[in-house]
């Protein structure tokens, strides 16, 4: 059955070019549009509000074939140019082109948008980016006046993309780039561009460093990680209506705050990504025992065993917190387990038992052990005995989650029946083979 078309006209007004909000009240002609006389793309053709922000920021008007659209350069030397090691990028990009060992290749992007959600509603009114030029970093921000010049600033950025192939993001794989390619197919005039590659630098920091910061926000890892302090800075739920505010009213000043808000991200992102490349260089330039254990971490999922073996022990030789450091030592005993040095697994199982996770793990791994490899089930018994006891009090304590003492619990009280079993049998054997032998002791 055909739908009413009262059902569709949602989804018909949504495929509609949008209609610039009216400022102070009325209807104003698109800012891109001169004058009657005036040269096309001159400031003096910007209504009030445009050009106050332009003229405040510096920035210049830009036109492409689709329209006109602001543009703010700016060059900036913190941080120079960092050179990623094949190590380092067998880590982030394993299957990575050719492209991306060239830093020169890289274009940082960062968006300030219309709806911090995302969706087919939210616009990028503010496109950041920047490259490695003459020793420092040239950071170039496109902005969207009103929604008419939204094609101008896309067209823009592709060109961008084209020149540099290699995305550079903070959250961009799941934020930034789907909302533009999802621009881009709205405006049904630009073809998305396809980067070569995108480094996405948000997972690597949170394995890095979400165990010590909790929080992975780039503003906290600028402070905490490299050093630097934003000072005054924006909260990002504000963006949206400062800059609705813009587009209704004219509102220029408000908006200078997003631009450093946005140039702040993208110096961060570039100061972030030098880091992590360090850290996952050969040798991981860092004596932080947390930052360690996350390279491990990294290089036992890319299948690196001997470089997360090595980064594993130097991490538990540093201090790291308790529930770290049995998590560090089961993993590096899995390790040692799969290479065959079982002396090395046995004595980091015995090491990490405990209440945690990983220390329920470690006895299981032990018991595991001595029942199968070493041959002794009554020492294999009693690790599950001793389990099971550490679980009884945590559980009395209130130290471990209902659901996870259950399973756990369950789990060794199983392997302790068999292992008890199979105790008594071996028992048995054993006291069979004594009769067996004073018997023929006497015959003789």
């Amino acid at each position: 059955m055909r739908r009413p078309i009262t059902d569709q006209l949602p989804r018909l007004k949504a495929l509609q070019p949008p209609t610039p909000f009216a400022r102070s009240g009325r209807d104003v002609a698109p800012a891109h549009r001169p004058a009657p006389g005036q040269a096309y793309g001159s400031l003096s053709s910007l209504d009030p509000g445009s050009a106050k922000l332009a003229q405040i920021l510096g920035a210049s008007v830009k036109q492409n074939s689709h329209g006109e659209h602001l543009s703010l350069h700016g060059w900036h030397g913190r941080y120079a140019p960092c050179s990623p090691t094949p190590a380092a990028l067998q880590l982030l990009a394993p299957e990575g082109p050719e492209e991306i060992a060239d830093p020169q290749q890289w274009l940082f992007l960062d968006t300030e948008t219309t709806g911090i959600m995302g969706g087919t509603g939210t616009y990028p009114f503010l496109v950041g980016v920047a490259w490695w030029e003459g020793g420092g970093l040239e950071i170039e921000q496109l902005f969207m006046r009103e929604y008419s010049e939204e094609r101008s600033l896309l067209a823009a950025l592709a060109e961008r993309l084209a020149e540099r192939p290699v995305l550079v993001t903070f959250n961009g794989k799941s934020f930034d780039w789907p909302l533009l390619e999802t621009r881009y197919r709205m405006t049904r005039a630009i073809p998305p561009p396809t980067p070569r590659a995108h480094l996405d630098f948000l997972h690597p920091a949170r394995n890095l460093w979400r165990l010590r910061l909790g929080s992975v926000r780039l503003s906290q890892l600028e402070r905490h990680v490299l050093g630097w302090d934003r000072g005054q800075d924006i909260a990002s739920e504000e963006i949206p209506s400062i800059y609705l505010d813009f587009v209704r009213y004219g509102r220029a000043e408000p908006l200078v705050a997003v631009f450093e808000h946005n140039q702040m991200d993208l110096l961060g992102l570039a100061g972030l990504s030098g880091r992590v490349l360090s850290l996952l260089g050969e040798e991981a330039a860092s004596d932080d025992g947390l930052e360690l254990y996350g390279v491990s971490r990294l290089c036992e999922r890319r299948g690196q065993t001997k470089r997360a073996r090595r980064f594993y022990e130097r991490s538990i030789t540093s201090r790291l917190p308790s529930e770290t450091d049995r998590a560090a030592r089961t993993a590096l005993a899995r390790l040692a387990k799969r290479d065959g040095d079982f002396a090395c697994a046995r004595e980091l199982w015995e090491s990490a038992r405990g209440n945690s996770r990983a220390g329920y793990e470690a006895y299981e791994q032990l018991a595991i052990y001595l029942e199968h490899e070493a041959r002794e089930p009554r020492q294999a018994l009693e690790t599950a005995r001793l389990a099971l006891a550490e679980l009884r009090h945590a559980h009395q304590c209130g130290t471990i989650a209902a659901v996870a003492f259950r399973k756990a619990k369950a789990r060794f009280e199983h392997r302790a029946i068999r292992l008890e079993r199979k105790s008594e049998r071996s028992l048995l054997d054993a006291c069979d083979g004594d009769q067996e032998q004073i018997r023929g002791t006497s015959a003789g």
